[in-house]
Formats: C-alpha cells, sequence, structure tokens
C-alpha cells in the first residue's frame, strides 16, 4: 500500500474498505460478545485480558475504525465480566506503522467512557505465516483474503504468460485461471489452519474481502477493473512508453473468489463453522453512496476510482514499471473506467464471513 498520509495515499483512499468495515459491524459486534464469553471469571475483580488481531490492519482512519468498533461492543454488549483488551495491529514490515501510531494519541482522547482499558501494539508479519502462540486469540478480524501469498510460481518465471493481462480477464488462457484458483486454494487453506491453531477453542473470525458474484472466473466484478487497467497498460505499450516484455512479466497477487469457493474450502478444513456468509455489492466509485443505476459524474468517478487503485498497488507498479509512468498510466485508467461508467454503472462483490473455530479434538 502507499504510505503516508497525501493524496495518493491508502489513508487518504480507503473508504471502500471503511464501507465493508460497517457493513459487518453487526457480525463484529456479534463476535466480540461470542469470544467475550469464553473468558473466564477473574477471582481476583481485575478482570481477564481478552485478545483481538487486525490482520492486514494496513495506515489510515480504518485501522482504529476496527479497534473502536470492537471496543464499542464492548460498551453496548459486555458490561458485565470486567476484561482487558489487547489489541495486535498487523500487516507487512513495509506498512506505514508509524502513521498507525502518530494516529494513537488523537484515537486515546477521543475514547469512549463506558470503553474497557485496552492496549495497541502492531505486529509486523505475513499473515500466511505463525503470527501467535497456540491457543492465544480470541478474535480475528481481516479485509484482505482477495490478496494473495505470492503470484503462481509459473507466470513469475514465464513458464506460462498471461499476455496483455495483470490478472483473469476474458482473454486469460485456462492455464492461468488454474494457477490462480490453486494458489487461492493454497493460502486460504493455509490461512485456515494457521489461525485455527491460533485460536482459542470457539474463537471467532470476522472476514471481508471482495469476491466475485459471477460465476465465469473470467468475467467476475474484479476482472472489470483490472481489464481496464490492463487496457491503460496496453496504450502505454502502443505508445512505446512501456516494454511489452514489462507488461507481461507483470500480474496481480490477487484472487476474488466466489462464495462457493469459499464455502469449499472451509468445508474441506473441518476447521471452523460458518456463523454467517453473505455477499453485498459496493459501488466502484467509494465516495458514491447512492442505490441508483446511474454514474451521476462519470468523469469524477474515473479519478476516484483510479486513486483507490494507485494507493493500492502504486508501489508494485513503481518497482516494475519506474515512477516515470504513473501519472500517465492512471490518467489514462481513469479515463477508461469513465467510459464504462458511463454505459454501466457497475459494483464490486464483497464477501463477509463470520467463522467460529471447531474445538481441536473435533
Amino acid at each position: 500500500m502507499s504510505g503516508g498520509d497525501g493524496e495518493s495515499s491508502y489513508a487518504a483512499n480507503s473508504r471502500l474498505q471503511e464501507k465493508a468495515i460497517l457493513k459487518s459491524r453487526p457480525q463484529l459486534h456479534d463476535a466480540v460478545e461470542a469470544a467475550h464469553a469464553l473468558l473466564l471469571p477473574s477471582g481476583s475483580g481485575k478482570g481477564t485480558t481478552m485478545v483481538v488481531a487486525d490482520l492486514g490492519c494496513s495506515s489510515g482512519p480504518n485501522t482504529l475504525l476496527v479497534v473502536s468498533e470492537v471496543l464499542g461492543a464492548f460498551a453496548s454488549r459486555c458490561e458485565k465480566k470486567p476484561v482487558h483488551v489487547q489489541f495486535f495491529l498487523n500487516d507487512l514490515p513495509s506498512n506505514d506503522f508509524n502513521l498507525v501510531f502518530r494516529s494513537l494519541e488523537l484515537f486515546t482522547k477521543g475514547k469512549g467512557a463506558t470503553w474497557p482499558p485496552y492496549y495497541i501494539a502492531g505486529l509486523p508479519g505475513s499473515f500466511y505465516a505463525r503470527l501467535f502462540p497456540d491457543r492465544s486469540v480470541h478474535l480475528f478480524y481481516s479485509y484482505c483474503l482477495m490478496i494473495r501469498s505470492k503470484v503462481p510460481a509459473d507466470l513469475v518465471s514465464g513458464a506460462i504468460l498471461n499476455q496483455g493481462n495483470i490478472y483473469i480477464w476474458e482473454t486469460t488462457p485456462p492455464s492461468v485461471v488454474k494457477l490462480y484458483q490453486e494458489q487461492f486454494l493454497e493460502d486460504m487453506s493455509l490461512f485456515l489452519k494457521l489461525r485455527h491453531t491460533e485460536l482459542v477453542a470457539s474463537g471467532q473470525m470476522v472476514l471481508t474481502f471482495l469476491g466475485r458474484k459471477n460465476s465465469d472466473v473470467l468475467r467476475g466484478e474484479m476482472s472489470y477493473i483490472w481489464g481496464l487497467f490492463s487496457q491503460a497498460l496496453q496504450s502505454l505499450v502502443q505508445q512505446g512508453r512501456v516494454e511489452k516484455e514489462k507488461m507481461d512479466s507483470f500480474n496481480l497477487p490477487l484472487y476474488a473468489p466466489s462464495i462457493d469457493e469459499v464455502g469449499a474450502v472451509i468445508e474441506q478444513s473441518g476447521l471452523f463453522d460458518v456463523n454467517h456468509i453473505q455477499l453485498f455489492e459496493p459501488n466502484w466509485d467509494p465516495q458514491d453512496d447512492s442505490d441508483g443505476d446511474v454514474v451521476l459524474d462519470s468523469a469524477e468517478s474515473g479519478v476516484n476510482v483510479a486513486r483507490t487503485a494507485r494507493a493500492i498497488i502504486g508501489p508494485m507498479l513503481v518497482r516494475h514499471f519506474g515512477e516515470h509512468v504513473m501519472d500517465g498510466l492512471f490518467e489514462m485508467y481513469a479515463r477508461n473506467v469513465a467510459n464504462h461508467l458511463e454505459k454501466v454503472k457497475t459494483k464490486y462483490a464483497v464477501i463477509l464471513l463470520s467463522l467460529k473455530a471447531r474445538d481441536a479434538e473435533n
């Protein structure tokens, strides 16, 4: 993600993620209550400690929005049993943790009067690896599971090519689709196994991530987003501003699964019971809160979508293509999105999932 708090930063362009957090509020509050019930009464009267982790917390206002939602759930639902809450904010070491920590002072000043005592720590590391001791966490939250642990190895090596695309789109070969699907299965299975080991018995997880409503993997909602981006890159290739080989060797470490694919992985793992699963559809433009089928200002919406994309994948693009192409690339992408939205108002598909860990002996 793009660090800092400038115009192109993730912190300034993460309203889509905010909408997902607010949409998951009922499930998150239920999970807090269920996890709180697992705590043993304290004979000393000093209460017990509940451990909560936000995986892929990034930086900006949404990071502490999750914290405030959890604490608010305690204030409204968990008043009878005294508790201390230990938060761990997890992301890759490259995350802008300094921005998160600078925000804590203001957050603390605005804390709710009925919030329980709480403590916040940063935890750098990949959530596709172990992060916590066995049976130590009561609740996990995440909005990141569309991100893969890596680009499939055969795409990186060039053994299989996805020419003209940076993700799955209409011209993507079946062999590339299979690689992405296998990477999703591997990553999701590992994630569930790791988190089950770290959760206490009957511990809770609330997960939101970009998915796919369309059963056709070649024309999923996220495929349209990145298909338009691929077209912008192709234009730069035709203009001689980007080498064709550079484009053909760039692939995003993403995969947007369907609800059926997610359910199948969970069932195969045998580690969790599903409390709740649904799909909701926010607009592409994170600033557009309307429910209608018309985009009022397609040019402005195109710019908003492009800014969000730049905040998410900008650093990856700079490393691969160089800073010099960025402004022109995203200006072209914004125009492509605007042209698309003039024809049809398009939405994301976001999966909301609440899980309860099965006891280890089961």
